[in-house]
């Protein structure tokens, strides 16, 4: 799980490095496809229930799940999510971040910033002691709330090891002291996705994009996360 879970934060940040106007989503997704197989591990999402790409690439309303494209040209003042998992000996790892293209708008840059506060406050409440999942939407939640925003409630986080999505599943809401309780021995992808607007998504022609109902921009962030003997490790983090 540790080096499926480098591998996988080397690639996203190779493709985050890459981003600027006029780049070609289709030219992240081979950057990040290069890098997995040239590590000796292959792309999680590539194949999986269909899926055509290596990476998942989402521009501005586009939530999660955009399929890359020669002719989607990423220009100045978007907001783009790159969302990454790669497999090396039977196992997976699964991580996602919003990087801006050239200057953005104040609004767009605190939806990342909120977004990412999010994940990190969640985390904070899955370190408490006896703490359940329930503990950690519900803190991903507040803080999202607290700055206007909404959290998507049709797609939510997992498990993940061996299978790219296992159970149990991880929501970003939840109420304090419910749900799963975290263990020692655990690996989970905590991924808020959170819309400006409303919460409300809905799946495109396409089959695989998610976009925001109300047209309004989306961020996701997202870290494989270990419970050890030794606390909580990123294993995606780097």
């Amino acid at each position: 799980m540790r080096l499926a879970g480098r591998i996988t934060g080397e690639a996203l940040a190779k493709a985050g490095e890459a981003v600027r106007p006029g780049i070609s989503t289709k030219h992240l997704d081979d950057i990040i496809r290069r890098h997995i197989e040239s590590s000796g591990a292959r792309p999680s999402f590539l194949g999986y229930g269909g899926f055509p790409a290596s990476a998942c690439i989402s521009v501005n309303d586009e939530v999660i799940h955009g399929i890359p494209a020669a002719d989607r040209i990423l220009e100045e003042g978007d907001i783009v999510k790159i969302d990454v998992g790669a497999c090396i000996k039977g196992y997976n790892g699964d991580s996602a971040n919003t990087f801006p293209v050239g200057r953005i708008s104040a609004e767009a840059q605190s939806l990342i910033d909120t977004t990412r506060a999010s994940f990190y406050e969640g985390l904070k409440a899955a370190e408490a002691e006896g703490a359940r999942l329930g503990d950690v939407g519900h803190a991903i939640e507040a803080c999202v709330k607290a700055k206007g925003y909404s959290v998507v409630r049709m797609f939510v986080g997992h498990g993940v090891g061996r299978a790219l999505h296992e159970q149990p599943d991880v929501p970003n809401y939840g109420t304090p002291g419910r749900g799963f309780r975290l263990c020692r021995g655990l690996t989970i992808a905590i991924e808020p996705m959170v819309n400006m607007g409303s919460s409300a998504v809905y799946v495109t022609d396409n089959k695989w994009t998610v976009r925001t109902e109300d047209g309004s921009l989306s961020a996701h962030y997202e870290h494989t996360v270990a419970f050890t003997e030794n606390g909580i490790v990123l294993l995606t983090k780097i």
